[in-house]
């Protein structure tokens, strides 16, 4: 028996076998390759303004960002392995840089954008509408378009968001993470109750110069008023559903239900905190945690403080994966239908984390293949990608061109000055 070991430890070692195809994944790589993905919302912009004091040209995209001192969830090959043909890079400041500050910090993160582009023109080009985002794809590259995100960087004035739009924005975010005089956030106080005369020269404003209304981050009442306003469909860039996690930022069935028979999309969100109740009590007692040891508590994984990495340790993260996307993708689905369901994915804008299978922008293909799973047809996967954002583009220009006769408002909200 000895002898007999002692042979098979000197032998060749066994070749791995090969992993079986995956038809599902095969096929959501066919579908996306015809039908490449638009995605609602990603916060590059801002990390490089973060973490390279605003030098696009510090960065290389063409390299894996995942391997740098402070990982990424974005890069030029991700973005080709994720099938991604739009972007929808956000322009976000703070919620706290108020006034004419805020306005010019937007400016500096649109030029981060453009520079961007302009660095890598044999993958990304600069689109505003939809036949732009359509040309691009089909020369195969990712058209990347803007949003900004957050009514406080108009700064209470209807000619920024004008001047906005004429730098090729493509919607405004209608607050952040804080309430402003003329519309609510979801994770504040009211202060509008909805939206105040103002928020609503506001909506009527973005219908007239064909800027996409984003209702992400706005509370329920500001949702229901911006519907009862807005001629032109809406999107939620980065939500998810609220009767799977009881994320205030989530969207409830009522609403998904009215965004529907608006005509606009919900575009589902990656953060494991609008995905996962489990997540949400879990990051809540690692924040708690954090605040008592002193250290940041938005940062995951490798990246973490050293008292984190040890708290993680002690207290696994619950597992929130490629499945659990789906659940919500499949929810609004069911509710609003699948022609008002899209993809935000948040990146860049998260900390770092991910559900597993979709830690970046190279893992939508996953996402398709567990839906396939699911029975979704290639019709309805094609909506999901592209078509469903790309109808509320092309409805919003031709609001706007009805409306090309009426003359701009000089409004501004002197209540928030």
């Amino acid at each position: 028996m000895i002898s007999l070991l002692l042979m098979l430890a000197a032998a060749d070692p066994p070749r791995s076998i090969p992993s079986r195809p995956d038809p599902a994944l095969a096929r959501a790589e066919r579908v996306l390759a015809a039908a490449p993905l638009i995605d609602g919302h990603n916060d590059l912009a801002w990390e490089i303004r973060d973490t390279q004091g605003g030098h696009v040209e510090a960065i290389d995209l063409t390299r894996g960002t995942d391997r740098l001192p402070r990982p990424l969830q974005t890069d030029l090959d991700r973005l080709r392995r994720g099938q991604v043909g739009g972007q929808f890079w956000s322009v976000w400041i703070p919620a706290d840089v108020t006034g004419p500050r805020a306005v010019e910090l937007t400016l500096e993160q649109i030029d981060i954008v453009r520079r961007l582009v302009a660095a890598h023109p044999r993958d990304l080009a600069f689109a505003s509408d939809a036949a732009g985002v359509r040309r691009i794809m089909k020369d195969g590259r990712t058209a990347s378009l803007i949003g900004v995100e957050g009514g406080h960087q108009i700064d209470g004035r209807l000619a920024v968001l004008r001047q906005y739009r004429a730098l090729g924005v493509a919607y405004l975010t209608l607050t952040h993470a804080r309430s402003l005089d003329w519309a609510d956030s979801a994770t504040d106080a009211p202060r509008s109750g909805g939206l105040s005369p103002f928020g609503r020269q506001v909506v009527a404003e973005m219908n007239r110069i064909g800027m996409i209304v984003d209702i992400a981050h706005v509370s329920d009442a500001t949702m229901a008023a911006v519907l009862a306003t807005t001629t032109a469909p809406v999107i939620a860039s980065h939500s998810s559903a609220r009767a799977l996690t009881a994320a205030p930022r989530n969207i409830p069935d009522d609403l998904l239900r009215a965004i529907a028979a608006n005509g606009g999309v919900v575009m589902v969100n990656c953060y494991p905190a609008f995905l996962s109740d489990d997540w949400r009590a879990w990051d809540a007692a690692r924040t708690t945690y954090a605040a008592g040891a002193g250290v940041p508590a938005d940062v995951y994984g490798d990246r973490s403080p050293a008292p984190l990495v040890a708290w993680d340790r002690a207290h696994p993260e619950p597992l929130v994966d490629v499945a659990t996307v789906a659940d919500h993708v499949e929810h609004v689905a069911s509710v609003a239908g699948r022609d008002h369901v899209g993809l935000g994915g948040d990146y860049d804008g998260i900390g770092g984390t991910g559900p597993v299978g979709m830690k970046g922008v190279d893992g939508y293909p996953r996402l398709f293949a567990e839906l396939i799973r699911r029975g979704w047809r290639d019709r309805d996967l094609v909506a999901l990608a592209q078509g469903n954002v790309l109808r509320v583009m092309e409805r919003v220009e031709a609001v706007a061109a009805s409306l090309a006769g009426r003359s701009p408002v000089d409004a501004i909200d002197r209540a928030s000055r």
